[in-house]
């Protein structure tokens, strides 16, 4: 399942929306990048009709709450060299992080991990398609992946934050953390956290055209 998704004016207005969007989020894109993360779209748009990856239907709203939507966060990455993304779905953040971190930090390496076989089906296609060779996808559950150790390991949507550290916590590295994105501040899911682990800060995150609250919850050890 492969080829444009998107007509060649719907890809021309995407991107222009796409350089604006990241323009407004300071995160510098090159024409490369905007090329891959459209072509991502595109991707997108393409499976969904017949693999439901995300609820979304229409290219533009996956810009805003999708691309623009991990964007915002990809600073926060700045420093990491080998992330985790956990129940990965459709790639995000992790494709998104992949495609801006061969050019801004090419030492990262992205893995992404997901239960359902069609996500992870597609997320190998976009691996290839995009050449993406920061990238490596693993199927199956997180708890029973043996690929070494993290120091950042992410997700957006995924489960509680107890369940994300408790099912995951065994592939941070000493001195690591849990980057996870969550809509309003999650206060109940804090307060749950297991012992040994603690909230080390929170950020909110303003994301261009989307009017709903975002926040990143750090994790470390502690």
């Amino acid at each position: 399942m492969t080829g444009a998704a998107l007509s060649a004016a719907d890809h021309a207005d995407l991107t222009a929306e796409l350089r604006q969007g990241a323009q407004a989020l300071a995160v510098d894109l090159s024409e490369a990048q905007l090329g891959k993360l459209i072509d991502y779209v595109a991707l997108l748009v393409k499976w969904n009709s017949a693999y439901n990856l995300t609820a979304l239907r229409e290219p533009r709203q996956m810009l805003t709450h999708h691309l623009l939507d991990s964007l915002a966060v990809v600073k926060s990455f700045a420093s990491a060299r080998r992330v985790l993304d956990v129940g990965a779905g459709a790639g995000l953040p992790g494709i998104v992080l992949a495609i801006w971190a061969a050019e801004a930090q090419p030492q990262m390496r992205v893995e992404l991990i997901d239960t359902v076989q069609k996500k992870t089906a597609f997320l190998t296609q976009v691996k290839a398609q995009l050449k993406l060779g920061n990238v490596e996808v693993h199927a199956g559950r997180v708890e029973h992946l043996d690929a070494g150790r993290f120091d950042v390991i992410t997700s957006r949507a995924f489960a509680s934050l107890e369940d994300f550290v408790s099912w995951s916590g065994h592939l941070l590295e000493t001195g690591g953390r849990f980057i996870a994105m969550k809509g309003v501040m999650p206060e109940e899911e804090i307060a749950a956290l297991p012992a040994g682990w603690k909230v080390s800060s929170t950020e909110k995150i303003d994301v261009p055209g989307l009017k709903a609250e975002r926040h990143l919850i750090m994790i470390e050890r502690g």
